[in-house]
């Protein structure tokens, strides 16, 4: 019996168990967090403060929007703006009124 070591590092928001995401997956997770009408919204912060738990807001969320395309435009937006910064998805749920996803895209 094998037993794997547990790798120490940090783990930020949903799937940070996991490998990386592809850009498909990527692109598959936010059409599933629109498809359930939660609004998109885009975060970034210094990897230094990535455990804290406020994360500098890209613009307003983006209420009501059903565009994976403009999402995805949002965070590659936000990532060249600050390329050595960490970016997050998160998707808000009105009806509970909490997040219903947040992961991070780029570490």
């Amino acid at each position: 019996m094998t037993v794997q070591a547990y790798k120490a590092s940090r783990k930020y928001e949903t799937f940070s168990y996991l490998p990386p995401m592809t850009p498909e997956q990527v692109r598959r997770q936010i059409g599933y967090a629109l498809s359930q009408g939660w609004n998109p919204a885009v975060e970034h912060t210094e990897r230094e403060n990535a455990m804290s738990n406020f994360w500098y807001m890209w613009k307003l969320p983006l209420f009501g929007e059903q565009s994976v395309d403009v999402v995805l435009a949002e965070i590659e937006a936000c990532h060249r703006e600050f390329p050595d910064q960490m970016v997050r998805f998160l998707a808000y749920d009105n009806y509970v009124q909490s997040q219903g996803a947040a992961f991070v895209v780029y570490r």
